[in-house]
Parts: C-alpha cells; sequence; structure tokens
C-alpha cells in the first residue's frame, strides 16, 4: 500500500516505526474481529515491529501463522493480494473494489427489507432512469459468522444464470465495510405478500406459478446448481404476476452425482434427507416446490414448522401427506410424486414435471408463459391492504437506519490511506445497523442457516 520508499529518504526512527505499527496491526486485526492494546504493539519483537514499514513499502509483512488462523484468511492467499489491506482482498475478485457513481447519479429511495446479514435498499439510477434492489452486507458480520465463501458464491452463482423466471444480478462490488449486491427491483413484491392476502389460490392459478417455478429449477439445475432455500418469500413477482425466483444466499454448486450435508433452508419446506443432515442433492428443491404447492392450494402447511430441525425430522418421517379430497386427481398425484420421502424415488426432473397430467394444455414456452398475465396478482395489486401485508404488520422507512452510513454507497473512490484508518471503523458501524426489522410471522420464518459441513 502506498508509495514505494525512496532508498535516499532518511530512515524513520524507532518511535516512528512503533508508531506505524500500532497503527498497521490494530487496523489490520480490527477489520477481522480481532483487537490488540496500543501498548501491546511497542512491546513486540524488532522483527514485528518492521511489518507496517514493510507493508508500506508493499511487501510482504511477517505476520504470525496463528492470526492468520483467527482471521480465517490462508497466508498464501494474504500476503499474495497484500496489495490491499486483508479486509478488501480476501473479498476479491467475486466483490470488485471500486468508487460507485456519486449522488448525482444514485438515489437511495428506501428501505425493503431486512436481508439475512443486513438491510435491502431501494435505489434509483438517474442516469437510467431504473430502480433497483441493493443488498448491503457488512463485512465484519461475514467474518463473524465465518461465511466469506458463501457470500461469494452467492454472486457466482447468480453471475452464471440468466433465464425468465431468475431474479438477475445487476451488479456487486465492496467498499471499506460493506458488500452490495444490485438486482432488478420488483415492484410487485413477494408471493407470500400475496398468499396472505388471498388465503389459498386456485389449482388454474396454481398451474401457471408450478409451470414457471420448474422451469427455473429445471434450468438451475441442469447448470448444477441447487437452491436450498426454494419458499414463498424467495419467489418476487413482475408488474404482469410472472415469478422471479430470487436470493442465492444459500445457493450451491452441485454436478450431477454430487452430495451435500450442511443442514439450511427455511425449516418447513426443508426435505427429510436435508433435516438429517444429508447426504443429499438438488431433489431437495423438488420437495420444497411440492411444499409450497400444497400451501399455495390449502392455505396451510402440510407440517407445521417445529422450533429445530430434530423435532421437525420426527414429524416429517411420521406424518402421512394425505391429500385433501377437494384436490383434483392430478394436483394430487403431482403433489404426492414430489413429496416422496425417499429422493431417489421424487419426482426430481423437468421432463418428468412436464409430463404430468396436471400441465396437460400448458405450455412450458418460455416466452408463450409470460405473454399472458397472472389476473389475481394484478387484481389484488390494487386492493388498499396490500401494502400492510407486505410489511407483515411493521412500519417500514428509512428513520431505523438513520445510523446506517449512506456515503458507503455513494462515495467517491478510497484511498490506500483510507482504508487502513477506517478499518478500525468496521465493527462499529456494523453494530449500528438494525435488527430484524422485517419478519414473516414466526411461524413461518424460520430459516436455519447452519454450517455443519
Amino acid at each position: 500500500m502506498g508509495a514505494e520508499a525512496s532508498k535516499t529518504s532518511k530512515r524513520p526512527s524507532e518511535g516512528q516505526e512503533a508508531e506505524h505499527c500500532s497503527t498497521g496491526w490494530r487496523g489490520f486485526l480490527s477489520s477481522v474481529g480481532l483487537s490488540l492494546p496500543a501498548g501491546l504493539c511497542r512491546l513486540a519483537p524488532p522483527a514485528l515491529r518492521l511489518g507496517q514499514r514493510r507493508m508500506l513499502q508493499g511487501k510482504a509483512p511477517d505476520i504470525p501463522e496463528h492470526v492468520l488462523r483467527l482471521a480465517g484468511v490462508g497466508p498464501d492467499k494474504l500476503r499474495a493480494e497484500w496489495s490491499l489491506p486483508g479486509f478488501i482482498s480476501m473479498f476479491l475478485p467475486e466483490f470488485p473494489h471500486r468508487s460507485v457513481p456519486g449522488q448525482q447519479h444514485f438515489q437511495v429511495l428506501g428501505y425493503i427489507a431486512k436481508g439475512s446479514f443486513g438491510p435491502i435498499l431501494k435505489v434509483k439510477d438517474k442516469t437510467k432512469q431504473r430502480t433497483y434492489a441493493v443488498k448491503v452486507i457488512p463485512k465484519s458480520e461475514i467474518l463473524r459468522l465465518g461465511v466469506l465463501e458463501q457470500s461469494k458464491e452467492e454472486v457466482i452463482v447468480q453471475r452464471q444464470v440468466h433465464h425468465p423466471f431468475v431474479h438477475d444480478l445487476q451488479d456487486c462490488w465492496q467498499t471499506q465495510r460493506y458488500l452490495y449486491i444490485m438486482c432488478d427491483y420488483c415492484s410487485a413484491g413477494d408471493l407470500y405478500t400475496y398468499w396472505l392476502m388471498v388465503g389459498q389460490f386456485t389449482e388454474d392459478t396454481v398451474r401457471v406459478f408450478a409451470a414457471e417455478l420448474g422451469c427455473a429449477l429445471g434450468f438451475l439445475h441442469d447448470f448444477g446448481i441447487v437452491h436450498r432455500d426454494v419458499k414463498m418469500e424467495n419467489i418476487l413477482l413482475t408488474d404482469c404476476g410472472h415469478l422471479r425466483l430470487a436470493d442465492f444466499g444459500l445457493s450451491r454448486r452441485l454436478e450431477r452425482g454430487g452430495r451435500a450435508f450442511t443442514i439450511c433452508g427455511t425449516i418447513q419446506y426443508m426435505a427429510p434427507e436435508v433435516l438429517s443432515g444429508g447426504p443429499y442433492n438438488h431433489a431437495a428443491d423438488w420437495w420444497s416446490l411440492g411444499i409450497l404447492l400444497f400451501s399455495l392450494v390449502t392455505g396451510k402447511f402440510p407440517v407445521p414448522p417445529e422450533a429445530d430441525h430434530c423435532n421437525m425430522l420426527r414429524k416429517v418421517r411420521s406424518f402421512p401427506y394425505e391429500l385433501p379430497l377437494s384436490f383434483s386427481p392430478p394436483l394430487a398425484l403431482l403433489i404426492t410424486e414430489l413429496l416422496c420421502k425417499t429422493p431417489i424415488r421424487r419426482l426430481k426432473t423437468l421432463d418428468r414435471f412436464k409430463r404430468q397430467t396436471f400441465f396437460y394444455g400448458t405450455t412450458f414456452d418460455l416466452v408463450l408463459l409470460q405473454r399472458r398475465p397472472v389476473e389475481v396478482i394484478l387484481q389484488l395489486r390494487e386492493r388498499p391492504d396490500r401494502a400492510a401485508k407486505a410489511r407483515r404488520g411493521l412500519t417500514l422507512s428509512l428513520q431505523p437506519l438513520k445510523g446506517f452510513d449512506y456515503d458507503s454507497l455513494l462515495s467517491p473512490p478510497d484511498t490506500p490511506e483510507t482504508l487502513v484508518d477506517a478499518s478500525t471503523q468496521t465493527q462499529a458501524a456494523a453494530a449500528e445497523l438494525p435488527g430484524p426489522l422485517l419478519p414473516t410471522q414466526p411461524t413461518q420464518d424460520k430459516t436455519h442457516r447452519e454450517m455443519f459441513v
């Protein structure tokens, strides 16, 4: 970092070196969630005190191995990328470190929801006259929870997929304290809001939703991607009422024949093999689709969510999944095949999905599917209670975010010196972010993100 010192420049005194050491080491350790007392650096051996001067000269510092292990950063990677501070380089290359257009280009319009790790903002690009949803993630939270690779995987996956029924990633970047993921803004909201409003949907409407979501899952699985959190809250709607599968925070690249073991997802949608800790594969997404379709038609989940995955697993294994007599035989057959407890026998391919009698006369052409608006969604959008349902009973405004540093979204480029000085503010800034402001009903929002493997 910084310009290389001139060979003719005066060698700094020992006191100056100690001062540099205090600033540099304390900044680095603070960026990864550790602290170093001010007096400790002066007691360090000479080789350690010289670390900061070497860093300023662009050379690899002598970082103790135990410090790197605590930071969760491999020594080879960190030392190879020491041209930027560790809390910048460890998020590269998936999150480019670059400046963002200023307020003459971007305008923060409001607060949409509370994401898994931080707020989701509504932002307008004045140049393009387009509105986007921007997920803001504090780096300190990513490091504290140990989900660095998971955050990278989210944007890697979304860069690879472009499909009419998958939510598009528009851009992503990082500043000294935050990660930003920008996607298209869906003004109609999510499917869960409309389910709360209408109680249950007709089979004809569910047929359209099922065809669109089945196409999205088949496309992702052909790319070797398992979503792992298919639920109504993660399905956004376009102005015409068509679906967009969103939130790839738990997604993973898993080739055909591959197996996963992480217990993750939303508990009432989890397949039995996921609840048991695996192994599982793409078939788990089709189970989640079966739970979703059952709930859309009946207005309730087949098995109410439990407090933990062990109790939920016992309930799921013992539940007979008997379908209401009100179901048409084709719909009953479809959901029965999706909710098969044995993954190898479950309906888990798009080709088999398309051949179900429930879809007789339904097109799976992506263009034709989007041509006809979903009338029930258009009607529900005009109801005066839609905004209240979308808020889940809470008032949403920018006021709870008054501590959030909007300048980090709309800021000029950062200099290396600014980055080092700002690193000590990372955790303090993250602490000012609000807690969960947009929970769904407690029984509908048990999202498990444990990483057991």
